[in-house]
């Protein structure tokens, strides 16, 4: 029972099974997810799992662990000013659907490919733009020095577009953290390189950070405007981070 070998196959499928118990266990005590984003991220865990690979389950929980981290973070003075989107820092179906839907389909892509060595940096992608866009949110919208992304001029704090450089730094962090990740789960799955490794991550990270500024964009030229909900915008800047690593990996 090979448990490093990617797609539908016994190892694969026995600590992806784990992962997703491991997964349920943990949102339950840290309130991390609600009852029905806690149904939706098990089965979008044993999609990813299933039909990636369990390593690639491990870039979601990390993404989710650190994500709540960083919700969690100084809570109390962002529910005083308006700015959390629940009363105890859980997140429902609809966030789990809005960060993960593309990775879901990413997944496969993989299995219907066969090409698990390339998609993976591209599932890493839509992670962590999704990342990158959380840590910017959660812990740039308590830096008063903020900015409108297309304007450059002072806005309020929390304000759809605006950009701090808390937000900036928070989010170079989260698409990091995912990268490393990524990197994880590659060397763990492929037997390439450790420069050609290094060079993907990089390159990830960047991509990462580039989606968010995306989604930033996004929301202060439509998402103000009414023509675009919080939702299709993190899908809209996911998808901007699946396309420009594609773009890459195609290219390289």
């Amino acid at each position: 029972m090979d448990v490093f070998v990617s797609g539908p196959n016994t190892g694969n499928l026995v600590v992806t099974v784990g992962l997703v118990a491991l997964l349920l266990v943990l949102s339950s005590r840290a309130r991390m997810l609600d009852a029905t984003g806690s149904k939706a991220a098990a089965l979008l865990g044993l999609i990813v799992g299933g039909l990636g690979h369990w390593t690639w389950l491990l870039i979601l929980l990390g993404f989710l662990l650190s994500s709540h981290k960083a919700t969690k973070w100084r809570f109390e003075e962002k529910t005083a000013l308006g700015l959390c989107e629940s009363s105890d820092g859980h997140r429902g179906w609809t966030n789990v659907v809005a960060n993960g839907a593309i990775p879901g389909l990413i997944c496969i892509y993989a299995y219907l490919s066969e090409d698990w060595a390339n998609v993976v940096w591209i599932f890493g992608a839509a992670v962590a733009v999704a990342a990158s866009d959380t840590f910017a949110s959660e812990i740039g919208c308590l830096d008063p020095r903020v900015r409108m992304i297309t304007t450059f001029k002072p806005c309020q704090q929390g304000e759809n577009g605006g950009f701090s450089p808390n937000g900036q730094f928070a989010a170079v962090v989260g698409s990091s953290v995912v990268a490393l990740l990524t990197a994880l789960a590659w060397w763990l799955t492929v037997d390439a390189g450790e420069v050609e490794a290094m060079q993907l991550t990089g390159v990830l990270a960047l991509i990462g950070w580039l989606g968010c500024q995306i989604d930033s964009y996004l929301g202060a030229l439509l998402e103000n405007r009414g023509y675009l909900t919080k939702g299709s915008v993190n899908a809209l800047a996911i998808t901007g981070g699946v396309v420009l690593m594609g773009a890459y990996l195609s290219l390289s």
